[in-house]
């Protein structure tokens, strides 16, 4: 029997004990059955609204959802309930961080990094100069024919990716994990008939997510190749398993 079955088997008898309802929330959630989750969450805080971490897992869940307000305010809420809760902290800093309040942000990462260091890691910050070189070097980890192909391609970056890069995803992509995105037409949507088509195109990078995802420049070297084969690939109107494959060495 399984966490899922085990939760419900719980709340058959006791519908609104919390402990069940947080663990069926989060038995949903590693599923990727978020709106499912969400409701047990809520349920849960509802039924215990004490429970620092029902809040602190709603907030990020809505969160990725891309509803700020209303993440603002279960994480908030979290850290009124227990002011050490990483996630919650985590999730505040991420908000701040979107609002431009980069100090306020770094404030709240550091308060998750203390209540847990390993689930919670501090950005690694990256110079622009050292973010250039990381570039340059996954471009040269990539197949000669991609990185001819990037020659051609402004790169760009930027510091967190918009609302309407997130929501042009379906589901929206995470604030948080995005690297990288393709702005601009594809090679299969490009039309004399449509003359902006034409226009260059560009891969944009956002720093702070590379900061937050790579915590050393081989990971971050990794990324962002990883980053570069994905993009390409929507460029051309291709998977990226069928992009030439990187070379073996120098």
């Amino acid at each position: 029997m399984d966490a899922e079955e085990v939760c419900r088997d719980v709340l058959e008898a006791a519908p609104q004990q919390p402990q069940a309802l947080y663990l069926l929330a989060e038995s949903l959630r590693l599923q990727g059955r978020h709106m499912e989750a969400e409701l047990q969450y809520k349920r849960c805080v509802l039924a215990s609204p004490e429970y620092s971490e029902a809040w602190a897992a709603l907030a990020s869940i809505l969160f990725e959802d891309l509803r700020w307000e209303e993440s603002r305010r279960a994480a908030n809420r979290a850290l009124r309930e227990d002011i050490w809760n990483g996630e919650a902290a985590f999730v505040r800093g991420a908000l701040r961080e979107r609002r431009g309040d980069y100090a306020g942000a770094d404030r709240d990462f550091g308060r998750a990094w203390r209540s847990d260091p390993q689930a919670w890691p501090l950005p690694h910050h990256i110079k622009d100069e050292d973010l250039e070189g990381i570039i340059e070097e996954a471009i040269h980890s990539l197949h000669p024919t991609l990185q001819v192909f990037l020659s051609n391609i402004a790169i760009m970056l930027e510091d967190l990716p918009s609302d309407q890069v997130l929501s042009s995803y379906e589901p929206p992509a995470s604030p948080t994990g995005l690297v990288g995105y393709f702005s601009g037409y594809t090679q299969m949507e490009r039309s004399p008939e449509v003359p902006w088509s034409n226009l260059p195109s560009a891969l944009v990078i956002f720093r702070r997510n590379v900061e937050r995802v790579a915590h050393t420049r081989a990971e971050a070297v990794e990324h962002l190749r990883q980053t570069f084969n994905h993009e390409v690939g929507e460029l051309l109107g291709v998977g990226h398993e069928e992009l030439p494959e990187e070379p073996e060495g120098d």
